[in-house]
């Protein structure tokens, strides 16, 4: 599912990947911890094609089969929002539309007919539990709903990988347990594969494997 080999990351004279391997597997739930400035958030962004690692002839970083790094930018792109779902701390819904329009977004953007994706998107909310809130917008849902929002947008092109940051950093503890449970709920059902940077130990323990950072490479 993703074979990466070799990831290096300079940002001008810091060097804060240091020769990343790693090997993940389809419908594996992995985490990943360490301190900050590990290289953690550095490492999903290049896993999750949103950066590009330093060059080096040795690098190579296979996605689903596909070898990312000789795409061009619009290739990339297209690969991205087909294969890819993305969830992020802070939820990154856009405030002037509703439930159901943000979630609809990445369909759109990769060309699939409003109604089909209308209905897809419906869906999705129903089954996260917000088919009563399609039509507010972000700012009159709360924390935890607008999170489950942002899953459903990650899910609505039917990605291969979900790539998580600390999703669950700004919810409450019952609504950070609530999403944990549905990460693992969507991989038994749909058989995705979920990358989750976390500083939740008891979350980072329950996925199928825990990779721990230290000082921009994967302790052993």
């Amino acid at each position: 599912m993703i074979i990466a080999k070799n990831i290096h990351k300079y940002y001008d004279t810091l060097h804060v990947l240091k020769g990343v391997d790693l090997h993940i597997k389809k419908g594996e739930v992995v985490s990943i911890v360490g301190a900050s400035g590990a290289g953690k958030t550095t490492l999903l962004q290049i896993l999750g094609t949103l950066d590009h690692p330093t060059n080096d002839s040795k690098t190579s970083l296979l996605i689903n089969g596909e070898n990312v790094m000789i795409m061009n930018d619009k290739s990339l792109s297209k690969f991205r929002n087909t294969n890819l779902g993305f969830i992020f701390q802070f939820h990154q819904l856009l405030p002037e539309f509703t439930a159901l329009e943000n979630v609809c977004i990445p369909a759109f953007i990769a060309g699939k007919p409003k109604l089909e994706t209308e209905t897809e998107a419906k869906r999705l909310l129903d089954y996260l539990g917000l088919s009563h809130r399609i039509n507010h917008k972000p700012s009159e849902l709360s924390g935890g709903e607008q999170q489950r929002v942002a899953v459903a947008r990650a899910l609505i092109n039917k990605p291969a990988i979900i790539y998580a940051d600390e999703p669950s950093g700004n919810l409450d503890t019952v609504s950070a347990e609530n999403l944990h449970q549905l990460f693992f709920k969507l991989r038994d059902e749909f058989g995705q594969t979920f990358i989750i940077v976390t500083h939740n130990e008891d979350f980072a323990n329950m996925a199928d494997r825990k990779l721990i950072m230290v000082d921009g490479n994967i302790s052993n």
